[in-house]
């Protein structure tokens, strides 16, 4: 069972992805193509906005931009992860007792406010939503690798190389990289989906790039521009609303099994 729901999330990931590189958009999502509000038709299979643009033509690119936006946040906040979370477990008492001070701080920040914040004072663009999810979501990821990586340099075998002469970059990479991968890539896929979910709130609530079309921004627009009370929320919310949930259901169960090839207590129970 348990399989088959991984499956289940690889194959929503690969249909989004499809959708994102393969699909290509039949018009220009910032034109104006049709008269407004038109239903969905052969010409436009999901209607147009207020204004006459191609709702497909907007889901389409709003997939690119915000699969973009949680895959790019979610490398860079694991990479910081990464980074701390072997600096604190394998470099001692002093500097794991610093960064995990820093991890607490971090972990207690309210998280959506000060997302609101840095949003609203920074300005609104991809790249600032990018750098302040990763800058905000690195502290878990790091807090469980620096939990492995305790435990890996306690390993018979790891003390073994370091007392015949293994360099800390040599146990580095032979022995703590390749075991903590498998938990990294889980974290990563965790942090993916909560990335979409932060990207497409704040967007929705005017602070995405007003540019750059994503599931969030199509959302926003749909609400400020009347498509509840005209009945158009049936081609204009339903879609990207869909796909915000398939994203993160794909995530959740590819992240899932992920986690239980690198957690031996879920893999036994």
């Amino acid at each position: 069972m348990k399989s088959v729901l991984s499956i289940i999330g690889l194959v929503i990931l690969g249909a989004l992805g499809g959708i994102a590189i393969f699909t290509p958009a039949p018009y220009d999502p910032h034109e104006r193509v049709s008269a407004p509000f038109q239903p969905p038709s052969p010409q436009h299979w999901l209607g147009t906005n207020d204004i006459g643009q191609d709702i497909f033509s907007e889901v389409v690119h709003g997939t690119r931009t915000s699969l973009l936006v949680g895959v790019v946040a979610a490398t860079l906040a694991i990479l910081l992860g990464v980074v701390v979370g072997v600096t604190a477990g394998y470099a001692g008492r002093s500097v794991d007792t610093l960064l995990m001070r820093v991890v607490d701080v971090v972990l207690v920040v309210p998280f959506l406010p000060l997302m609101i914040l840095l949003g609203a004072y920074l300005g609104p663009s991809l790249i600032t939503v990018i750098a302040v999810i990763a800058a905000l979501m690195w502290a878990r990821p790091a807090r469980v690798i620096r939990s492995q990586v305790l435990v890996l340099k306690n390993l018979a075998y790891v003390e073994a190389a370091h007392a015949i002469g293994g360099s800390f970059w040599h146990l580095l990479r032979r022995h703590i990289i390749p075991a903590i991968v498998p938990l990294a890539m889980a974290q990563l896929v965790t942090v993916a989906s909560s990335a979409i979910l932060i990207e497409s709130s704040l967007a929705f609530l005017g602070l995405g790039d007003p540019v750059q079309k994503s599931w969030g921004t199509v959302l926003y627009y749909a609400q400020a521009r009347g498509a509840f009370l005209t009945g158009a929320w049936v081609w204009w919310v339903l879609p990207p609303g869909a796909l915000i949930t398939l994203s993160v259901l794909g995530f959740a169960l590819v992240g899932y099994a992920l986690e239980r090839r690198s957690n031996p207590r879920l893999r036994h129970h």
